[in-house]
């Protein structure tokens, strides 16, 4: 075998059939030069293999797993995904979502000829989806952060604009930035992301959606999507990033201006919600004068 190009990173525990779906798409990949490791996140090894051993082509050395005794958790076995594999380029590919046969092919060739992008991101689809059985149904789709143009910084500190299963990028960035912060239950892509895009703004590939992001409303526990299912920790740990951040920023700068526009924001709240009681209030002034006047006229 040659060199791979593209280290894929799938992480799971007890979850056959989101993992069957997983290996299938990254199997259906019209580029193949890449590597994947499957990091089994504390779940039932010997299950793990048996739906390697189904849904992958027999004996590929391409595919391999890396078992930890009991759970990590997310960020822990991104990077053990991360450091136990060599190729130029990462992705993290979720073990419930799923490519479009040429995203690699699209993506890998993108960076071939931008040699000054750390990165790139496919369009994504996100994927409204029942289980039943062995199978999925779909209920509906949408194209997630559809109206964006360019993937910028500005737009990613109100939340994150993209997500794994879409971002191919450089090893190199794990050499300059650091590993995944491992100490995050969840949201450690949002805080990787702002790092990257801190260096500089990221391109979609063009064209149609080439990731899709599957998630699940009505479920719970281990197939819930950690959005769906860890919504509180998303909100918790978002909190405790913002304010590490602005915990170093106050030591090297002061809190004046963090303290100005924290008045000055709250002012303009103040101000759109007194106004907006004026114009309820106004409204409702002419609508019992113009009820007055139809009385009496009447």
């Amino acid at each position: 075998m040659t060199a791979p190009k593209v280290a894929i990173i799938v992480r799971t525990k007890d979850r056959p059939h989101f993992l069957h779906r997983a290996i299938r798409s990254i199997q259906s990949q019209s580029f193949a030069e890449w590597e994947c490791v499957i990091v089994n996140d504390g779940g039932d090894l010997q299950q793990v293999e048996r739906v390697v051993a189904s849904a992958a082509t027999p004996n590929d050395p391409r595919i391999h797993i890396l078992s930890h005794d009991e759970s990590r958790g997310r960020w822990k076995s991104a990077n053990a995904g991360v450091l136990g594999t060599t190729a130029p380029l990462l992705v993290l590919h979720d073990d419930d979502d799923s490519w479009h046969p040429e995203f690699l092919e699209h993506a890998t060739s993108y960076l071939s000829q931008h040699a000054e992008r750390d990165g790139v991101v496919a369009r994504t689809e996100i994927v409204w989806e029942t289980r039943d059985g062995d199978s999925f149904s779909v209920e509906r789709r949408e194209l997630f952060q559809g109206h964006l143009q360019d993937l910028l910084l500005t737009d990613a500190l109100l939340f994150n604009r993209f997500v794994p299963i879409g971002f191919l990028y450089r090893r190199t960035l794990h050499a300059e930035l650091g590993l995944y912060d491992d100490t995050l239950p969840v949201i450690g892509d949002w805080a990787f992301n702002l790092r990257v895009l801190a260096r500089g703004p990221l391109e979609y590939l063009s064209g149609h959606a080439l990731a899709y992001w599957h998630q699940r409303s009505d479920t719970s526990g281990a197939e819930s999507n950690s959005v769906t299912g860890a919504g509180s920790d998303h909100d918790r740990f978002d909190a405790r990033i913002r304010d590490s951040e602005l915990r170093k920023y106050a030591e090297n700068d002061g809190l004046g201006l963090v303290l100005y526009l924290t008045k000055f924001i709250d002012q303009r709240f103040v101000d759109v919600e007194a106004g907006i009681r004026h114009e309820i209030v106004e409204a409702s002034f002419w609508n019992r004068l113009k009820q007055w006047v139809k009385r009496k006229v009447n």
